[in-house]
This record gives C-alpha cells, sequence and structure tokens, in this order.
C-alpha cells in the first residue's frame, strides 16, 4: 500500500509539472508583433517625449503619451475585469542642482498593478521608459521620436498587461512607464523610494530599454541575441557581508545576478532559438538604466536589451551627415525581435508571478567533509526545493536535486570547496523561485 502511494505520489507529482509548459507556450504564441509595431508608432507620433517637453498638448510631448498609455492600461483593465490599478506615480524636480534638468516639473510614472491571489504584496516589475531625447539633452522642443529608445520597451510593457491580465498570478505584476531617465534615472529613483516606503516586497524588475535594433553599429545583424545586465552583489550590503565573501564566495551571486541566470534559465527552456547573453555588469560601461535605483536600495533588478546597438540612432537629432543618417527613427525598429524580447519577459513575468517566494535563510555546511549539508527555512506555497550547483567558475546552475517533505538535506560525495551551491522554491504548478545563496554556516 506504502508503495502505492509513493507511485501516485510521484504521478501526481509529475502531472502538475507538466501542466507548465502548455501554459507558458500559450503566453508565448500570444505575444502579438503587430500590436507592438501600432504602440510604438503611436509613442512616436508624439514628436518627442522629452520629460520636460508640452504637458497640455493631447498631440504632442510627455502629457499626452503619459495620458495615453494610462488610457491603455485602463482599456486593459476594463477588459479584465478591472484587474488592474491604474495610477499615476509622481516626485517634483527642479533644476537646483541638476545639470539636465532645464525647468522645474513634475516626473510622473504611469503605474498598472495586477495584483497576486495569494501574495499580493510580493512584485515582480516590467518596466519600459517613456521619455525620449534630442542630441541635446536640455532640448525639450526639437522632435525626438525615441522610436527604440524607448518606446519598443514602453511597447512591450503595455504588450506584456495585454497577454498577462488574461491570467491569475499568486504574486502581483506591476507594469510601469517611468519618466526622466534621460535626465538621470529621476522615474525609477522615484518609484523605488515608492516602493519601499509602501513595504512592496520587490521580487525584482526587468528593466527594458532599447528592444528592438538588431543591427549594430559594428555591422553585426542578429535577431536572436539579447543582453541581460545585473549587478554582481548588492550595492547596500553590509561590511559583514563583505568579509563573508572573502572566505566563502559569492562574488557573483548577489540577487540581481540570481534574477539573470532565472531569466536566461528559463529562456533557453521555451524559447531555445534565442540566445540569452548575461553581462556581467550594472549596466553598459560608465552608462545606466532605470534598473539602478532600484539595486540602489537593495532591490534586485536586471536591465533586459538588445545585443547590438547602434549609436547613430541613439540621443541623436534626425539629419544626414556624409551620408549618414541619424536619429531615433520607426524604420529601424524590428518588430520581430521586438516580439522576442517582449516575450522573454511575459514568460519570466509569468514564471515568478506563478512561483513561491525564494527561501530566505539558508545556511550550508561541510567543511572537511565528503559532503554538503544544507538547512532552510520552510517557505509558504511550496511544494518542494531544488538544490542547484554549479562549478565555481560556470555562469549557470548546472546541477539540481529536486527534494520533498523536508527542510534539511546533505548532498553525499560531493566536495564543499569545489562547487557553488543555491536552493530555489518549487510550487505546486512546478513552478520555481529564484535561487537563494546561502547566507549562513552550518557549524
Amino acid at each position: 500500500m506504502k508503495f502505492l502511494s509513493l507511485i501516485i505520489s510521484s504521478l501526481t507529482s509529475t502531472i502538475l509539472f507538466a501542466q507548465t509548459p502548455e501554459i507558458v507556450y500559450t503566453i508565448i504564441d500570444s505575444i502579438s508583433e503587430k500590436r507592438i509595431e501600432n504602440d510604438v508608432q503611436t509613442l512616436v507620433n508624439f514628436g518627442t517625449r522629452n520629460t520636460f517637453s508640452d504637458t497640455l498638448s493631447n498631440t504632442r510631448g510627455i502629457g499626452a503619451a503619459r495620458r495615453w498609455i494610462k488610457s491603455e492600461f485602463e482599456s486593459i483593465s476594463n477588459n479584465c475585469d478591472n484587474c488592474l490599478n491604474v495610477f499615476y506615480q509622481k516626485d517634483f524636480v527642479t533644476k537646483k542642482g541638476n545639470n539636465r534638468v532645464p525647468h522645474d516639473a513634475w516626473v510622473v510614472n504611469v503605474v498598472a498593478i495586477q495584483k497576486g491571489t495569494k501574495n499580493p504584496n510580493n512584485y515582480i516589475i516590467m518596466s519600459g521608459d517613456i521619455d525620449s531625447r534630442a542630441s541635446d539633452t536640455m532640448d525639450f522642443t526639437t522632435d525626438a521620436p525615441g522610436a527604440n529608445d524607448n518606446a519598443s520597451g514602453m511597447a512591450g510593457t503595455i504588450e506584456a498587461a495585454r497577454v498577462l491580465s488574461n491570467y491569475k498570478f499568486e504574486n502581483s505584476i506591476i507594469y510601469v512607464g517611468l519618466s526622466g531617465e534621460e535626465q538621470g534615472l529621476f522615474g525609477g529613483a522615484g518609484l523605488a523610494a515608492y516602493a519601499k516606503k509602501q513595504g512592496w516586497n520587490i521580487i525584482g524588475i526587468f528593466n527594458n530599454d532599447m528592444i528592438g535594433n538588431i543591427e549594430g553599429v559594428d555591422g553585426v545583424i542578429d535577431n536572436r541575441t539579447f543582453r541581460i545586465f545585473s549587478e554582481p552583489v548588492p550595492a547596500n550590503e553590509t561590511e559583514k557581508e563583505r568579509n563573508a565573501r572573502r572566505f566563502y564566495g559569492g562574488e557573483v551571486d548577489g540577487i540581481s545576478r540570481q534574477l539573470a541566470r532565472y531569466i536566461h534559465k528559463t529562456t533557453k527552456i521555451y524559447m531555445p532559438e534565442m540566445n540569452p547573453m548575461m553581462v556581467y555588469r550594472l549596466d553598459r560601461f560608465g552608462r545606466g538604466g532605470h534598473h539602478r535605483p532600484f539595486n540602489d536600495l537593495g532591490f534586485a533588478g536586471i536591465r533586459i536589451m538588445e545585443a547590438h546597438e547602434n549609436y547613430n540612432q541613439q540621443h541623436q537629432n534626425i539629419r544626414e551627415e556624409d551620408g549618414i543618417k541619424y536619429g531615433d527613427v520607426i524604420e529601424h525598429v524590428n518588430f520581430n525581435y521586438a516580439k522576442k524580447l517582449i516575450t522573454v519577459n511575459a514568460i519570466n513575468l509569468a514564471s515568478l508571478a506563478w512561483a513561491p517566494l525564494p527561501p530566505k535563510n539558508v545556511a550550508i555546511g561541510g567543511i572537511v567533509e565528503a559532503s554538503v549539508k544544507f538547512k532552510w527555512d520552510q517557505v509558504d506555497n511550496a511544494k518542494g526545493y531544488k538544490i542547484y550547483w554549479r562549478d565555481t567558475t560556470s555562469p549557470t546552475w548546472d546541477y539540481s536535486r529536486y527534494i520533498e517533505n523536508t527542510t534539511e538535506f546533505t548532498l553525499d560525495g560531493i566536495v564543499i570547496d569545489n562547487f557553488f551551491f543555491g536552493i530555489a522554491s518549487v510550487g505546486e504548478n512546478g513552478f520555481e523561485s529564484v535561487v537563494t545563496f546561502p547566507n549562513s554556516i552550518l557549524k
């Protein structure tokens, strides 16, 4: 009888796990290239979306753009029985001390929250930037269509909301258009501070900034590769945590890096035609994006973007010089590629929103032994856990062991010195959390 019970339990687990790919593939098939193109065109038609441009016109400037974005979120909400809470979140910025601010103004973000059914205070965020810029960031009147930078990311966020609003999730999802990126990441800083004040538990933020170009300034054309930027360890870690890393490792295992690995893994499973490229850097060399203010406050956050940039089409007035066409116009956006990157976002948002939280406290031990011991806190709604490990030089979690009905385990025959380890929670539906790197030592 006990043997039969074990078989039934095993089959039930298999059936539950087998349900996950089908629903993910349904999401993949639902992303619309045509809707993305239409939304990018609408954003381009506002002429300029400079953060300090016209706010009164209904056809031109940042004000018209953010009102349209809000109306799109509200329309999506109407179609899902008011499943989105749509609102403006804003902060006032002044010229004083800000050399990229031409005049005092409100920096306004457009936020749409899809509340989770079980854990409404756990949030996974997808963001795109509303604003655009000309060659001179202080010039808020010249046309700056910002088709790729960053109408592509903003349109992608709207499209993800359209598709994912058809589902119920255990954790909450936030879709947001952030402003003030080109003048100093004001929008991200404002929302991150707001999240901190509200006591939101941020699972992570996916910052989408330029996801539509496939032809680089270096001549490379690639419609499959994309970059995932992530910082190695949290900027606000303690001195104790820094000192521990020297003896126990973890230099590339912070919460943002684990989020990057999660996206890499999910993409390789469900979209094997894509080539996710993890870049071990906060952002591009000497440059920044809207995930950084979240990182500054200790939240996990990454940047998803194209692999091959064309600098002639970024931060440029529309013109032609010496046979070279400059400007971020819609003709340069590859919508099929943008669709792929938006799909990457959607399946990872859904996977995390359906997953339990990662274990908070993971202890590890096994000094001078041929085994590795683990102990961790039980996670609500977790059916089981996955112990992951990898060679210390590997960028990805390459080996795993699934276990149930315990919060302690020993991996026999594995020497702790030769690998890095982590633990993820697994839900009844088979969806996994981000991996937690050990944060304490078993004596």
